[in-house]
Order: C-alpha cells, then sequence, then structure tokens
C-alpha cells in the first residue's frame, strides 16, 4: 500500500512538472511572439534582423529569449549626451568666431556642409596632424604627452587592460592627479571585462575620477551589452587630441601570439578640433557618472586659441540616439559618391547594408579604382565568415579584396579618396558601428595626409594576399555552408 501511494506520488509530480514545463512552454512562444510583432510594428528594424531574431526565437525559444535580452533589445532612446541650452550659446559664439577665420574650400564644401547639418560637427581648418600605424609609436607618444599634461587628462577607451601598458598608463594618471591634474578615465564595461577595477582605488584615492560606460549588474550579465562605448580618446589640457582605432592592452604591442603583429591606426593632433573632441568625451563622461559636467568651459573664445589655417577636420560621432541618423554611416556613404579616382578603405569588419554595398558597387562601375582590405584571420569566427560572404558579392563588380597578413591582425578603420579626404577612427564598416555603437570619427580634408594613408595602404598591399574573384568561386562546400549561416544572423553579429 505504502509502494502504491509512492508511485501515485511520484506519477502526481511528475504531472504536475509537465504541466508546469507546458506551461512555460507555452508562455515564452507567447512573449516570443509578441517580441517578433513589437519588432515588426514599433521599432525601426530592418527585415534581415528581424527574420534573423524570429529564426532565432523560433529556433530555440528559451535560449533565443536570453539571447534577445541580452544583445537583441533597441536601446530605450533619450537625449542621452545632450548639450544644455547655455552650453549651445557658447558654441554659437565660438562657432561664429571660428568661422570668420574658416574659409571653406569650395572643392568640399558639400562634403563639410552634410556633416555640419547632420549633427555637431563644425569644421575647423587649424589643425596640426600625425598619424602613426605601429602600436610602439603610438603609446610611445601617448605616454609621451601624458607625462606633459599641466591641467587636465581626459581618457576615454573601448578596452582599457591594466597589463604592462596599462599599468604605465595608470602610474602617470597617479602622478599626474597627485600634482594637481585633473584626471577622468573612461571605460567600456563590456569592452573593459578583463580591467581589474581594484587597481583604480590608487588612482581615485589621489583625487583621479573614474566612470563606467553602461555598467553590468552582475559581472557576465549586462542588459546593455549589444550598446558599447567603442570610443577611443584622449585629450590633454584641452589642446592635444588622439583618436582612432588603438585600445589599451599588449596586444595591441603585438604580445598576444593569438593575433601577432597589431595594425591599426590612429592621429594625434592639435588645433581647435580636439575642443570638439574633449565636447564628446565630456558629453559621455556627464552621462557615464551623472557628473554635472558644464561642458561650456571647454570652449574658451579668445583670438590667442586660434591657429593658423594648416589642416581642415571635422569630428563626427554617431550612435544609438533620437534621430537615428547614423551620421559616420551617411558620411562613409558621402565619400564613395565623391570619389572619381580610387577608393581604399581598411576594417576588421566588412558586414554592409544594401546601401553601403550599392555605392561601392556603382563606384566601381563608374571607373572608380574600388580597393577593400581586411583581415586574413578573424578575431571571431562567424564574423570573418561574413566578411567573405560580402566580400565575394563586391568581387563580381570588379572590386579588389585583400587579405591582410594572417601573421597578424588588421584593426585600421580607414577610409581615403583622391588625395583629398581621408577619415581615421573607431568606426568599423559594419552594422553593429553605424547603428549600435557609440563611435567617433575624425574627417581630414587635406591632400599630405590623404596621400599619407593611400601610401601606408599601398605599402600594406605587399603584406597581403589579393583574394580574387576565381579564388573565391573556387572555395569548398563546407566554406560554402558557413558563409551561408554567417550571412543568415549577419545583421545581428
Amino acid at each position: 500500500y505504502e509502494i502504491r501511494l509512492s508511485l501515485v506520488g511520484s506519477e502526481m509530480c511528475i504531472r504536475d512538472r509537465n504541466k508546469v514545463f507546458k506551461f512555460l512552454t507555452v508562455l515564452i512562444h507567447i512573449i516570443n511572439l509578441l517580441t517578433i510583432v513589437y519588432m515588426i510594428f514599433k521599432e525601426r528594424r530592418s527585415p534581415n534582423n528581424i527574420i534573423a531574431w524570429t529564426l532565432i526565437l523560433y529556433i530555440a525559444p528559451f535560449i533565443g529569449f536570453i539571447v534577445f535580452l541580452l544583445v537583441g533589445r533597441k536601446m530605450n532612446k533619450s537625449n542621452m549626451f545632450g548639450i544644455k541650452d547655455a552650453e549651445v550659446k557658447v558654441l554659437e559664439k565660438y562657432n561664429r568666431q571660428l568661422k570668420e577665420r574658416s574659409q571653406i574650400p569650395v572643392e568640399n564644401i558639400d562634403m563639410i556642409m552634410a556633416l555640419e547639418t547632420m549633427d555637431y560637427s563644425p569644421y575647423r581648418n587649424d589643425n596640426e596632424i600625425c598619424m602613426y600605424s605601429d602600436g610602439k609609436e603610438f603609446f610611445d607618444e601617448l605616454l609621451k604627452s601624458l607625462n606633459k599634461a599641466k591641467k587636465s587628462i581626459n581618457i576615454e577607451f573601448y578596452i582599457f587592460k591594466n597589463d604592462e601598458i596599462g599599468t604605465k598608463i595608470l602610474d602617470i594618471l597617479e602622478e599626474k592627479a597627485k600634482n594637481g591634474v585633473e584626471v577622468r578615465l573612461l571605460y567600456d564595461s563590456v569592452g573593459s571585462r578583463l580591467l581589474n577595477r581594484d587597481v583604480l582605488k590608487k588612482l581615485k584615492a589621489v583625487g583621479g575620477k573614474t566612470g563606467e560606460f553602461f555598467p553590468s549588474w552582475l559581472k557576465f550579465i549586462n542588459l546593455n551589452m549589444n550598446f558599447r562605448n567603442h570610443r577611443k580618446i584622449v585629450v590633454i589640457d584641452n589642446k592635444v587630441g588622439f583618436v582612432g582605432g588603438f585600445n589599451v592592452g599588449d596586444e595591441y604591442l603585438g604580445k598576444n601570439k593569438k593575433f601577432g603583429y597589431w595594425r591599426d591606426t590612429h592621429i594625434k593632433f592639435k588645433g581647435s578640433a580636439v575642443k570638439d573632441l574633449n565636447l564628446r568625451f565630456l558629453a559621455d563622461w556627464r552621462y557615464a557618472t551623472k557628473e554635472d559636467v558644464d561642458l561650456s568651459h571647454v570652449l574658451e573664445v579668445s583670438d590667442e586659441n586660434i591657429g593658423e589655417p594648416n589642416t581642415g577636420m571635422q569630428i563626427v560621432s554617431s550612435g544609438p540616439n533620437l534621430s537615428d541618423r547614423y551620421e559616420i554611416k551617411l558620411a562613409y556613404l558621402k565619400m564613395i559618391q565623391r570619389a572619381k579616382e580610387y577608393l581604399y578603405i581598411q576594417s576588421p569588419y566588412l558586414i554592409i547594408d544594401k546601401s553601403i554595398a550599392d555605392s561601392l558597387k556603382l563606384a566601381s562601375a563608374s571607373g572608380v579604382d574600388v580597393r577593400i582590405m581586411i583581415p586574413g584571420k578573424g578575431d571571431h569566427p562567424f564574423v570573418y565568415w561574413a566578411n567573405l560572404v560580402y566580400a565575394g558579392e563586391l568581387l563580381e563588380y570588379g572590386i579588389k579584396i585583400y587579405h591582410y597578413d594572417k601573421n597578424a591582425f588588421l584593426h585600421a578603420k580607414t577610409i581615403v579618396i583622391d588625395d583629398k579626404i581621408c577619415s581615421i577612427g573607431t568606426a568599423n564598416m559594419d552594422t553593429r558601428s553605424f547603428e549600435l555603437n557609440f563611435e567617433v570619427n575624425a574627417f581630414i580634408y587635406s591632400e599630405s595626409i590623404s596621400k599619407q594613408q593611400r601610401n601606408e595602404f599601398e605599402k600594406d598591399i605587399s603584406k597581403c594576399e589579393e583574394l580574387t574573384l576565381e579564388k573565391y568561386q573556387n572555395r569548398s562546400r563546407i566554406v560554402k555552408i558557413k558563409e551561408s549561416l554567417s550571412r543568415l544572423f549577419s545583421d545581428i553579429l
């Protein structure tokens, strides 16, 4: 009798568990269906993005929903990095004074006006620029410049590690903070997940300030991990600026065996555009730390702060915002459309939408020498195969594709056209950089800098293997399967 009761009890428990499981299954399917309906009718997503997430939610409803929560949600947009009315008045006064001296070159007026119209991206023509394509040269110059700081140091990196190079930078920041220099360090929570937060206590103890962008509420769970601050900004004394592709870590000095030599591009510059970069940093800082920073102090309106005409430049930033203008993507499109002789692109990722793809194809069909350089190996397998998909599509239109040295990693994000305009910054040639990440680029109007960038590209070709249409068409069946799967989900990579 007791055995029967035990069996009956076990059967009831099993039936109860089955009922609970069935209920949860139905519930998660309903939630997933509502999620799909919300994406279709409420959010401004591309059809490919909706299809990709629908497949994930259908094939793996439980895991898919968790993944969607972590990396699939759209951001609740607000004026995150807004500029206050009082600051706008200061900016207008400052810009009026500069424009009296800055004559916009007629040959580039359409490009300059397009960027100025989209967002706060004023044209400055009094800049001096140095370009770095080697990690050792870049970090040597960065350390030297930090050591010269007198008043302030503002640093923002997607990845900041407390390894050898990171420790050297932190030591300088601590020393400067001790001596009264205002030090601010802003890092991305996901990108800098390997940063030991305890090492920052020494910096804080001597008066330095630190901020974390979209911090995780648990160490490995971040509901905002899909929206990353990918910017790399250094501003010293409001007079010297750095922007480009390098993060802070020993691998960027070629010390990681997995990646080998690290090929990237960064610039150091002086001039009025430094203040625009500093404004970008402080707006990010104000949002991340909630410190009530008055941005107007950045713009000192006086004649002595304006240099002689030298190199024209615009600082352009983009990210998920109220306007959804995708400023850097549109700027890239404008450069592609303006190219008459050549268009050289370097990017670790080549995951492009129809507008970029069609513009590249049209440029090549119009006689422009279009060349794109991507890594010879990937840092993420799916991304590498997705790169090949889009590269193969472009090859059919006569565009030349180069794979960089397989014993190194290409991380530079550059575009140069016709020895006239080049862009150097943090935005990759991919949908994530255009729509989900917070990015910043310098658009430079200079024959000398453009030629230097072209020369670097041509020098890099000697380390590349060209991907020809014949090679691509003869790829193995397994590669084709990997490409097909990667393309299916490329819109959410």
